[in-house]
Protein backbone atom coordinates (compact mmCIF):
# COMPACT_ATOMS: atom_id res chain seq x y z
CA UNK A 1 0.00 0.00 0.00
CA UNK A 2 2.69 2.48 1.08
CA UNK A 3 4.97 1.62 -1.86
CA UNK A 4 2.07 2.08 -4.28
CA UNK A 5 1.22 5.48 -2.86
CA UNK A 6 4.85 6.62 -2.98
CA UNK A 7 5.12 5.37 -6.57
CA UNK A 8 2.12 7.54 -7.46
CA UNK A 9 3.71 10.48 -5.64
CA UNK A 10 6.94 10.11 -7.58
CA UNK A 11 5.06 9.93 -10.88
CA UNK A 12 3.20 13.11 -9.94
CA UNK A 13 6.57 14.62 -9.03
CA UNK A 14 7.86 14.01 -12.56
CA UNK A 15 4.69 15.40 -14.13
CA UNK A 16 4.95 18.61 -12.11
CA UNK A 17 8.70 18.89 -12.60
CA UNK A 18 8.41 18.69 -16.35
CA UNK A 19 7.18 22.29 -16.51
CA UNK A 20 9.93 24.63 -15.24
CA UNK A 21 12.04 26.69 -12.72
CA UNK A 22 11.56 29.13 -9.84
CA UNK A 23 13.73 31.65 -8.05
CA UNK A 24 14.01 30.21 -4.54
CA UNK A 25 13.72 32.58 -1.56
CA UNK A 26 14.81 31.55 1.93
CA UNK A 27 11.47 31.30 3.72
CA UNK A 28 12.23 27.70 4.76
CA UNK A 29 15.80 26.49 5.33
CA UNK A 30 15.37 22.85 6.27
CA UNK A 31 16.30 19.35 5.16
CA UNK A 32 13.27 17.04 5.14
CA UNK A 33 13.96 13.80 7.01
CA UNK A 34 10.69 12.03 6.13
CA UNK A 35 9.12 12.64 9.54
CA UNK A 36 5.31 12.95 9.58
CA UNK A 37 2.75 14.32 12.00
CA UNK A 38 0.84 11.53 13.74
CA UNK A 39 -2.54 10.54 12.36
CA UNK A 40 -5.05 13.22 13.36
CA UNK A 41 -2.36 15.51 14.79
CA UNK A 42 -2.27 19.25 14.02
CA UNK A 43 1.26 20.68 14.04
CA UNK A 44 2.63 24.21 13.73
CA UNK A 45 6.20 24.94 12.65
CA UNK A 46 7.43 28.55 12.58
CA UNK A 47 10.44 29.29 10.37
CA UNK A 48 12.42 32.51 10.85
CA UNK A 49 15.62 33.44 9.01
CA UNK A 50 17.76 36.57 9.36
CA UNK A 51 20.59 37.47 6.99
CA UNK A 52 23.01 39.89 8.74
CA UNK A 53 25.36 39.79 5.76
CA UNK A 54 23.83 38.86 2.42
CA UNK A 55 23.60 39.74 -1.23
CA UNK A 56 22.89 43.44 -1.74
CA UNK A 57 21.54 43.16 -5.28
CA UNK A 58 17.93 41.96 -5.71
CA UNK A 59 17.35 38.87 -7.85
CA UNK A 60 15.07 40.97 -10.09
CA UNK A 61 13.80 44.59 -10.03
CA UNK A 62 11.59 45.15 -6.99
CA UNK A 63 12.57 41.89 -5.26
CA UNK A 64 13.40 41.45 -1.58
CA UNK A 65 17.06 42.30 -0.92
CA UNK A 66 18.74 39.55 1.10
CA UNK A 67 21.18 41.74 3.04
CA UNK A 68 19.85 42.40 6.56
CA UNK A 69 16.49 40.86 5.61
CA UNK A 70 14.12 38.79 7.73
CA UNK A 71 12.15 35.98 6.07
CA UNK A 72 9.76 33.52 7.64
CA UNK A 73 6.59 31.51 7.46
CA UNK A 74 4.08 29.68 9.66
CA UNK A 75 3.76 26.08 8.44
CA UNK A 76 0.53 24.34 9.45
CA UNK A 77 0.44 20.54 9.08
CA UNK A 78 -2.08 17.74 9.62
CA UNK A 79 -1.38 14.00 9.74
CA UNK A 80 -3.91 12.52 7.30
CA UNK A 81 -2.60 8.94 7.46
CA UNK A 82 0.52 7.03 8.49
CA UNK A 83 2.12 7.88 5.13
CA UNK A 84 0.57 11.25 4.17
CA UNK A 85 0.76 14.72 5.69
CA UNK A 86 -0.96 17.83 4.30
CA UNK A 87 0.39 21.31 4.93
CA UNK A 88 -0.31 25.03 4.49
CA UNK A 89 2.27 27.84 4.64
CA UNK A 90 0.50 31.01 5.78
CA UNK A 91 1.49 33.77 6.26
CA UNK A 92 4.73 33.87 4.33
CA UNK A 93 6.41 37.17 5.23
CA UNK A 94 9.60 39.19 4.85
CA UNK A 95 11.21 42.45 5.88
CA UNK A 96 14.07 44.22 4.12
CA UNK A 97 15.62 47.68 4.26
CA UNK A 98 13.84 48.85 1.10
CA UNK A 99 10.36 47.30 1.16
CA UNK A 100 9.77 46.97 4.90
CA UNK A 101 7.29 44.31 6.01
CA UNK A 102 5.57 42.42 3.21
CA UNK A 103 3.33 39.37 2.83
CA UNK A 104 4.95 37.16 0.19
CA UNK A 105 2.16 34.71 -0.64
CA UNK A 106 1.22 31.24 0.55
CA UNK A 107 1.98 27.58 -0.21
CA UNK A 108 0.16 24.24 -0.14
CA UNK A 109 2.13 21.09 0.65
CA UNK A 110 1.67 17.32 0.23
CA UNK A 111 4.21 15.06 1.95
CA UNK A 112 4.31 11.32 1.33
CA UNK A 113 6.79 9.16 3.26
CA UNK A 114 7.32 5.65 4.53
CA UNK A 115 5.64 5.32 7.99
CA UNK A 116 7.71 5.27 11.20
CA UNK A 117 10.76 6.60 9.39
CA UNK A 118 12.64 7.35 12.60
CA UNK A 119 12.58 3.62 13.44
CA UNK A 120 13.89 2.45 10.04
CA UNK A 121 17.43 2.22 8.67
CA UNK A 122 16.40 3.43 5.17
CA UNK A 123 13.76 6.14 4.72
CA UNK A 124 12.24 7.63 1.56
CA UNK A 125 9.44 9.91 0.50
CA UNK A 126 8.41 12.80 -1.74
CA UNK A 127 7.23 16.32 -0.88
CA UNK A 128 5.43 18.64 -3.30
CA UNK A 129 4.71 22.32 -2.72
CA UNK A 130 2.46 24.61 -4.75
CA UNK A 131 3.16 28.33 -4.29
CA UNK A 132 1.22 31.53 -4.94
CA UNK A 133 3.79 34.35 -5.00
CA UNK A 134 3.64 38.10 -4.52
CA UNK A 135 5.35 40.23 -7.20
CA UNK A 136 8.29 41.12 -4.93
CA UNK A 137 8.86 37.44 -4.04
CA UNK A 138 9.03 35.82 -7.47
CA UNK A 139 8.74 36.84 -11.11
CA UNK A 140 6.15 34.06 -11.60
CA UNK A 141 2.84 33.98 -9.73
CA UNK A 142 2.61 30.18 -9.55
CA UNK A 143 5.61 27.95 -8.82
CA UNK A 144 6.24 24.52 -7.31
CA UNK A 145 8.92 22.58 -5.49
CA UNK A 146 9.47 18.84 -5.88
CA UNK A 147 11.54 17.35 -3.05
CA UNK A 148 12.42 13.64 -3.04
CA UNK A 149 13.60 12.40 0.36
CA UNK A 150 16.29 9.74 0.70
CA UNK A 151 17.96 8.92 4.02
CA UNK A 152 19.71 6.45 6.27
CA UNK A 153 19.54 6.20 10.06
CA UNK A 154 22.57 4.57 11.61
CA UNK A 155 23.13 4.08 15.33
CA UNK A 156 24.14 7.67 16.14
CA UNK A 157 24.39 9.20 12.66
CA UNK A 158 21.68 10.29 10.20
CA UNK A 159 22.41 11.01 6.53
CA UNK A 160 19.60 12.69 4.55
CA UNK A 161 19.54 13.91 0.94
CA UNK A 162 16.84 16.05 -0.72
CA UNK A 163 17.55 16.34 -4.49
CA UNK A 164 15.10 19.25 -4.96
CA UNK A 165 13.93 20.68 -8.24
CA UNK A 166 12.01 23.96 -8.59
CA UNK A 167 9.59 24.72 -11.39
CA UNK A 168 7.73 27.74 -12.75
CA UNK A 169 5.83 25.57 -15.23
CA UNK A 170 7.86 26.80 -18.21
CA UNK A 171 9.54 23.67 -19.59
CA UNK A 172 11.69 20.80 -18.38
CA UNK A 173 14.89 22.47 -19.57
CA UNK A 174 14.26 25.32 -17.11
CA UNK A 175 14.03 23.14 -14.00
CA UNK A 176 16.39 24.42 -11.32
CA UNK A 177 18.40 21.94 -9.23
CA UNK A 178 18.58 23.10 -5.58
CA UNK A 179 19.63 20.08 -3.45
CA UNK A 180 19.90 19.98 0.34
CA UNK A 181 21.93 17.52 2.44
CA UNK A 182 22.15 16.85 6.17
CA UNK A 183 24.45 14.74 8.33
CA UNK A 184 23.41 14.66 11.98
CA UNK A 185 25.02 13.21 15.09
CA UNK A 186 22.86 12.10 18.02
CA UNK A 187 24.30 13.21 21.37
CA UNK A 188 21.40 11.75 23.36
CA UNK A 189 17.72 11.00 22.61
CA UNK A 190 16.80 14.70 22.86
CA UNK A 191 19.80 16.47 21.31
CA UNK A 192 21.47 16.42 17.89
CA UNK A 193 24.14 18.46 16.17
CA UNK A 194 24.26 18.57 12.37
CA UNK A 195 25.98 19.96 9.31
CA UNK A 196 23.73 20.96 6.38
CA UNK A 197 24.55 21.98 2.84
CA UNK A 198 22.18 23.98 0.61
CA UNK A 199 22.99 24.65 -3.05
CA UNK A 200 21.57 26.22 -6.21
CA UNK A 201 23.18 24.83 -9.36
CA UNK A 202 20.87 26.68 -11.75
CA UNK A 203 19.02 25.14 -14.66
CA UNK A 204 19.40 21.39 -15.16
CA UNK A 205 19.95 22.01 -18.88
CA UNK A 206 22.85 24.40 -18.26
CA UNK A 207 24.41 24.44 -14.79
CA UNK A 208 25.94 27.71 -13.65
CA UNK A 209 29.69 27.98 -13.38
CA UNK A 210 31.03 27.10 -9.89
CA UNK A 211 31.49 30.76 -8.98
CA UNK A 212 27.93 31.62 -9.97
CA UNK A 213 26.35 28.77 -8.00
CA UNK A 214 25.01 29.34 -4.48
CA UNK A 215 26.42 27.11 -1.73
CA UNK A 216 25.90 27.47 2.02
CA UNK A 217 27.10 25.30 4.91
CA UNK A 218 25.13 25.39 8.18
CA UNK A 219 26.06 24.30 11.67
CA UNK A 220 22.84 23.21 13.39
CA UNK A 221 21.64 22.27 16.88
CA UNK A 222 18.33 20.40 17.37
CA UNK A 223 16.55 19.65 20.63
CA UNK A 224 13.25 18.06 21.64
CA UNK A 225 13.93 18.53 25.36
CA UNK A 226 11.17 21.11 25.92
CA UNK A 227 7.50 21.43 25.07
CA UNK A 228 8.50 22.97 21.73
CA UNK A 229 11.05 21.41 19.37
CA UNK A 230 13.86 23.83 18.50
CA UNK A 231 16.31 23.93 15.60
CA UNK A 232 18.91 26.71 15.40
CA UNK A 233 21.56 27.10 12.74
CA UNK A 234 24.20 29.47 11.40
CA UNK A 235 24.98 29.35 7.69
CA UNK A 236 28.05 30.57 5.82
CA UNK A 237 28.22 31.24 2.08
CA UNK A 238 30.98 29.56 0.08
CA UNK A 239 30.68 31.53 -3.19
CA UNK A 240 30.13 35.12 -4.29
CA UNK A 241 26.58 34.15 -5.31
CA UNK A 242 25.73 33.08 -1.74
CA UNK A 243 24.62 35.07 1.28
CA UNK A 244 27.67 35.33 3.54
CA UNK A 245 25.93 34.76 6.90
CA UNK A 246 22.39 33.55 7.61
CA UNK A 247 20.75 32.63 10.92
CA UNK A 248 17.79 30.24 11.08
CA UNK A 249 15.42 29.36 13.91
CA UNK A 250 12.69 26.72 13.63
CA UNK A 251 10.12 26.17 16.39
CA UNK A 252 7.66 23.28 16.18
CA UNK A 253 4.92 21.79 18.32
CA UNK A 254 1.76 19.66 18.20
CA UNK A 255 -1.67 20.97 19.19
CA UNK A 256 -3.13 17.59 20.06
CA UNK A 257 -2.24 13.91 20.45
CA UNK A 258 -4.31 12.72 17.51
CA UNK A 259 -5.73 9.22 17.30
CA UNK A 260 -4.27 5.74 17.24
CA UNK A 261 -3.42 4.66 13.68
CA UNK A 262 -4.72 1.32 12.48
Amino acid sequence: MVRSVLRIALVATFMIASRGIAWAQADEIQVYTGGLAGVGVFNLTVHNNFTPKGLETPAFPGAVVADKSWNGVAEWAFGVSRWFEAGLYLPLYSHDKDLGWEVDGFKLRTLFAVPDGDKRRFVYGANMEFSFNAKHWDTTKFTSEVRPIIGWHFKTVDLIFNPIVDTAYDGIKNLEFVPATRIAFTLNPKWQIAAEHYADFGKVSDFLSPGEQAHQIYGVIDTTAGKVDVEFGVGFGLTDASDKVTLKLILSGDFNKGRVAK
